[in-house]
C-alpha cells in the first residue's frame, strides 16, 4: 500500500473518531435536557390600567385578547378618552398605575349621558373635586374578577360602597357590566355603561331632606350632635321615623308630652344608642342575630333574617326593608320603625 493512501485512511479514521465524539456529546446533552421542564410560553404582554384603557380606545380588537365578552354586540366599540383625561385632570394617574386595583370603567358614551344629566358640555367643565370623588367611586382595592363578585356592597376608594347585583347579569349600582375581566398589569377592568355617582350629602343633610325625620333632626340639634354626625365618622345610623318618636312619647307616659320634656342628657344617650362606628351595610351582617356595640357604650342585637333590632330592654324595632343602606358621604342610614332604648336611669 502506498504511503499517500495510508495518510488518507488515517485522516478518515481521525474524522470518524471526532464525529463519534461530537455525537456522544450531543446525545448526552439531549438526555440531560430531557429531564428539564420546557420553558413556559410567554403570556400576552400586560400594561398598567391607564395604558390599557388607552390601547382599547386606539384598538378595540385589543379587548378580544384581554377580557371576556362579545365584541359583536357593540354598536360602537368602547373608548375611554373622558376617563383617561379625568385621571390626568384629577392627578389620580399615579394611584391607578401603582396600586393593585379593580376599575369599573365608564365609556365615553356613559360620560356623555352624565354630561347631559348634570348640565355640562364636556369633562373639562366638571369641577376637579367633584370629578375626583366620582373617579374614586369607580375603584376598589385588589384584583376582583367577575366570578368573585357576590350580591351586596363593596367599599370603594371613595369611602362609600357600590352595590353589586348578580340577579340579571352583573350590575354595579344602576350600571351594567358590558365587558368583564380585562387584565392589566396592576389590576382588572370591567367596562360599564353608566357613570356611578357617589353620595354627596352627609348624614345630617340626608335627614334634613326627608320629612319623615323632622323629629329626629330636632332631637339631634337639641343634643348638640349635629356637627358630630355631619362631619365625623364614618357612622352607621339606625334612624327612627317621626311616627316612631310619637310612639315613644306615648310609651313613656304623660310625663313626656313632647321632645322638649326629655332631658338633654337622656336624649343624648338615646340618640347615641342608635349610632354604630363605621359603615355597616345589610350585606355585611350574618344570617343570625349579632350583638352590635353602639357609640353610647351598650349593645343591641340585630337580626337581618327578621329583620329587626332588639334593645337591652327586650324591645323590638323593625328594620324598614325598602329604606336600608342609604349612603351619605360619612356613613350609612338604616330606617327603623321604633326608637330603641339603652338602660334607663
Amino acid at each position: 500500500m502506498k504511503k499517500s493512501t495510508i495518510k488518507r485512511e488515517g485522516t478518515t479514521i481521525r474524522i470518524l473518531t471526532l464525529g463519534l465524539l461530537a455525537f456522544a456529546l450531543v446525545f448526552a446533552g439531549c438526555e440531560k435536557d430531557a429531564n428539564v421542564s420546557p420553558e413556559p410560553q410567554n403570556e400576552q404582554q400586560l400594561y398598567d390600567i391607564e395604558t390599557t384603557l388607552k390601547m382599547i380606545t386606539e384598538n378595540p380588537d385589543f379587548l378580544a385578547e384581554t377580557g371576556e365578552g362579545d365584541l359583536k354586540r357593540w354598536k360602537r366599540y368602547p373608548s375611554f378618552g373622558n376617563l383617561t383625561y379625568a385621571l390626568f385632570k384629577t392627578r389620580l394617574f399615579s394611584t391607578v398605575v401603582r396600586n393593585q386595583l379593580t376599575v369599573f370603567a365608564p365609556t365615553d358614551e356613559a360620560f356623555k349621558k352624565l354630561f347631559a344629566q348634570i348640565g355640562v358640555r364636556s369633562i373639562r367643565e366638571v369641577p376637579v373635586e367633584q370629578l375626583r370623588a366620582i373617579l374614586l367611586y369607580h375603584v376598589i382595592e385588589g384584583k376582583v374578577k367577575s366570578d368573585q363578585l357576590t350580591n351586596g356592597f363593596v367599599p370603594t376608594l371613595n369611602g362609600a360602597a357600590v352595590e353589586v347585583n348578580l340577579d340579571n347579569g352583573v350590575m354595579i349600582n344602576n350600571a351594567n357590566v358590558q365587558y368583564a375581566d380585562i387584565r392589566a398589569l396592576n389590576g382588572i377592568i370591567h367596562i360599564i355603561d353608566e357613570v356611578l355617582l357617589p353620595p354627596t350629602q352627609n348624614l345630617v343633610e340626608i335627614a334634613q331632606g326627608n320629612e319623615a325625620f323632622s323629629i329626629l333632626v330636632q332631637a339631634v340639634i337639641k343634643a348638640n350632635l349635629a356637627e358630630t354626625l355631619a362631619t365625623g365618622g364614618p357612622y352607621t345610623v339606625f334612624a327612627p321615623t317621626d311616627d316612631a318618636f310619637v310612639a315613644l312619647l306615648n310609651e313613656l307616659g304623660p310625663e313626656f308630652n313632647s321632645l322638649d320634656d326629655i332631658p338633654v342628657e337622656l336624649l343624648t344617650q338615646v340618640l347615641l344608642y342608635h349610632v354604630v362606628d363605621g359603615r355597616v351595610y345589610s350585606s355585611d351582617l350574618p344570617a343570625e342575630p349579632l350583638s352590635v356595640t353602639t357609640l353610647q357604650g351598650e349593645a343591641f342585637s340585630i337580626d337581618v333574617t327578621v329583620p329587626s333590632i332588639t334593645d337591652v330592654n327586650s324591645r323590638e324595632a323593625g328594620l324598614v326593608g325598602s329604606l336600608l343602606n342609604i349612603q351619605g358621604t360619612n356613613g350609612v342610614i338604616h330606617v327603623i320603625d321604633r326608637v330603641i332604648l339603652p338602660t334607663l336611669p
